[in-house]
């Protein structure tokens, strides 16, 4: 199946991230497209994997609707305008225009990946201090709120609570904090019968006037790490995720800057099945 790495719609282009094309549809709406493009390491692949755009699409719609009794969410509809080229099917959905906030909402359930690292080092995670003797992929205590910058490009930088109500305010931090911590506590129970562990995941949020609203994407395989419950329970961390990838890149002989190695077909098409296969367990429907 062909991977959609670009568009090109005769509309005002509004933003291009590294996975999304973002178009402007009026001035209280966008349309916000999901490609099949992947990045890892703050670098943007040449290769796409089919269906991942698909996925992300739906299964942030999947989300935002299950969570919206907690929180309001930018997603107006998934049904597209006419006019549209087909390969928008699937991956699109007309969002709210919101000014983003620029805090990144990190909540982790298990001590893992950068957090894991600072930890190592500071028996902390962004000054939240932990219990000694964590090994790595340990459930934590309870969820901890790890706040990061949103870096326009490179890499975010974990701060403390103090750094990122002085970037928010404390009002508005404290309310991204609850809502954060609350969507992934019900996450993290939703997921567990369905045979996943959600180890940590990412949120952003927007503005509408005074509103603070869920946008960009929801409990996806690219803002999360969804762990096999089955092999986490014999002791071994199982990524059903984009870290599939990041493990494969670590076997390189690679500097983790531009330009990309060129990504093999078998990790290609095994990085796709991964992001179909968790789509259907969590929605629990075929793609």
């Amino acid at each position: 199946m062909e991977a959609i790495t670009q568009t090109n719609l005769e509309l005002p282009l509004f933003s291009k991230g590294k996975v999304r094309d973002t178009y402007v549809l009026d001035g209280d709406s966008l349309l916000m497209i999901a490609t099949d493009r992947v990045s890892a390491f703050d670098v943007v692949f040449n290769e796409g994997i089919p269906r991942k755009g698909e996925v992300l699409n739906k299964i942030s719609a999947y989300w935002f609707g299950r969570t919206k009794g907690m929180m309001k969410n930018h997603l107006l509809t998934t049904e597209l305008p006419e006019g549209l080229p087909d390969y928008c099917k699937g991956r699109s959905m007309v969002v709210r225009k919101t000014r983003p906030i620029k805090l990144e909402a990190v909540v982790r359930g298990y001590i893992t990946g950068s957090g894991y690292k600072e930890y190592s080092q500071k028996g902390s995670v962004c000054g939240i201090k932990l219990p000694e003797g964590l090994k790595n992929g340990d459930r934590l205590p309870e969820p901890i709120f790890t706040p990061s910058t949103k870096a326009d490009a490179g890499h975010d930088i974990n701060i403390t609570e103090e750094e990122a109500i002085k970037l928010a305010g404390e009002a508005d931090y404290n309310f991204m904090k609850s809502k954060a911590l609350e969507i992934y506590k019900f996450a993290h129970e939703d997921l567990l019968p369905k045979g996943f562990v959600l180890a940590d995941t990412k949120l952003e949020f927007g503005k509408m006037g005074d509103e603070i609203i869920l946008i960009d994407e929801l409990l996806t395989p690219d803002s999360s790490r969804y762990w096999e419950k089955s092999e986490y329970e014999k002791g071994s961390l199982v990524s059903l995720d984009k870290q599939y990838l990041r493990n494969y890149l670590e076997t390189l002989d690679w500097g983790k800057t531009p330009p990309p190695p060129p990504l093999p077909a078998e990790v290609v098409q095994k990085l796709s099945e991964l992001y179909v296969n968790t789509y259907q367990k969590v929605a629990g429907e075929a793609l």
